[in-house]
Parts: C-alpha cells; sequence; structure tokens
C-alpha cells in the first residue's frame, strides 16, 4: 500500500509518501512545497500546493491519502488560511481518486511516539528512526507529513476504517439511510 502523508499550510505544504508492505515502512519521498516563496498573492500559493500535489500523486499512485485534522489555533486568520490549503490538497487527492483518511494530532503524535503530547522534535526523531532517514529535514512539515502517513499504516485493520464519503456511509450502513 502506499500512503500520502499530507501536513497542509499556506506557508509550507509538507508531503510524506511511504510504501507499507507486511508491517514494515519503506520511505519513497518526502518534501516541502514552499508555497510563500512561489507566490506573496494567496490564490496563487493555493494554486501551487494543487499543482504540487497532483505531481506528486502522478509520480507515486498512493492508495490513499491521509491528513491531520484540523485545529484551532489561537489566531483565526491562520485556522482559516489553513482550511483553505488543506481544502485544496484534499481536492486534489479526491479529483485522482485516491482514497482520504484523517487522524487527530493527538493520534497521530500517539502512534508514532507513544505520546499524545509529544512535541515536533519528538515527532521528527521518531520519524526518522522508523523510516531510517539519516538527514534531518529543513522544516517539520515533511516529517509531520510522514507522521501522518505511519499513524495511517499503525491504524489499518485497528479502526473500521472510517467512511471516505457519505456514499461509502450509505453503502456501509443501509439500516440507517432512511426511505430504505
Amino acid at each position: 500500500m502506499i500512503i500520502l502523508g499530507i501536513d497542509p499550510g499556506s506557508i509550507n505544504c509538507g508531503y510524506g509518501v511511504i510504501e507499507y508492505t507486511n508491517k514494515k515502512y519503506r520511505l519513497i519521498e518526502y518534501g516541502v512545497i514552499k508555497a510563500k516563496k512561489i507566490s506573496e498573492d494567496f490564490p496563487e500559493r493555493l494554486k501551487a500546493i494543487h499543482l504540487k500535489i497532483n505531481e506528486v500523486i502522478i509520480r507515486n499512485n498512493p492508495d490513499v491519502a491521509v491528513f491531520e485534522t484540523i485545529f484551532y489555533a489561537k489566531n483565526i486568520q491562520s485556522t482559516i488560511k489553513l482550511s483553505h490549503a488543506r481544502s485544496v490538497a484534499i481536492l486534489s487527492a479526491s479529483l485522482s481518486n485516491v482514497a482520504i483518511d484523517e487522524y487527530s494530532p493527538m493520534e497521530v503524535k500517539k502512534s508514532v511516539t507513544g505520546r499524545g503530547n509529544a512535541s515536533k522534535e519528538q515527532v521528527q526523531f521518531m520519524v526518522k528512526k522508523m523510516l531510517f532517514i539519516e538527514e534531518t529535514p529543513e522544516l517539520f512539515d515533511a516529517t509531520d507529513a510522514l507522521a501522518v502517513a505511519i499513524c495511517h499504516c499503525n491504524n489499518i485493520g485497528i479502526s473500521s476504517k472510517k467512511s471516505k464519503s457519505w456514499s461509502d456511509f450509505i453503502k456501509d450502513n443501509p439500516s440507517k439511510v432512511i426511505g430504505k
């Protein structure tokens, strides 16, 4: 299974692709889309995120794209911009017919470090160890994206596969649909 983890952001958008086979991880690629360096114009940054995520999807043909759920930051404007960037990344995956899943920040940290309140440095340390990465990535965005992908691997078969859409929910739960 090929998993694309995405740590969306309107300034820097991290991504990481791993393969998970026989309970073993293999790093395929990771990086950061430095959207603000591409353009100061917010719509142009969103466009850049969309185009770069599409390139990653075309190169790797992932089975699933995974994201952290959104959390409220102190600055509402930052949360809104993060929501826009996350939506663009989700749309890129959806338009490429890639399944989508998500995990809370606490789930991701706990899955990778064993602690739901781990620091970014602790997450990065464990991701590097688990994927045999020798260099230290310049930004946490890349290792955060890889952590989301690892979290998904660690949750395969544990959770009852989260519904990807309303149509999946209806198909999986016909008795809960009124009029059926």
